[in-house]
């Protein structure tokens, strides 16, 4: 049963950068797409980034396209969100969640209900 682990978040100020990331233990990554998802105060979870398997293929959701990106090492079964420029609008609790092991390969999945793993959540907070 793999297990999710983030970490890195913190508070920033608007325009900083913050890596986040989430180590997998008890299993493999290296055959699942992953992605990071974030909610905020009052509002739904939603989808940020997700990268498929390879990490050749990555999706983003439009309010940081360009500012945030997704990466992984599935030698060190780990993967990686920067943030950078951050805005207010960010301040959310970021989870790391992983596909099944034995989905389609080469698919990036987008709909929180395809992740069957989810870590903790790691707090990230924007304030000037």
């Amino acid at each position: 049963q793999v297990q999710l682990e983030e970490s890195g978040g913190g508070k920033a100020q608007p325009g900083d950068s913050l890596t986040l990331s989430c180590a997998a233990s008890g299993g493999t990554i290296s055959s699942a797409a992953m992605g990071w998802f974030r909610q905020a105060p009052g509002k739904e979870r939603e989808l940020v980034a997700a990268t498929s398997y390879s990490g050749r293929s990555t999706h983003y959701a439009n309010s940081v396209k360009g500012r945030f990106t997704i990466s992984r090492d599935n030698a060190q079964n780990t993967v990686w969100l920067q943030l950078d420029s951050l805005q207010l609008e960010d301040t959310a609790v970021y989870y790391c969640a992983a596909g099944p092991t034995s989905g389609p390969r080469g698919m990036v999945l987008i709909r929180e209900n395809q992740y069957p793993t989810w870590g903790q959540g790691t707090q990230v907070t924007v304030s000037s």
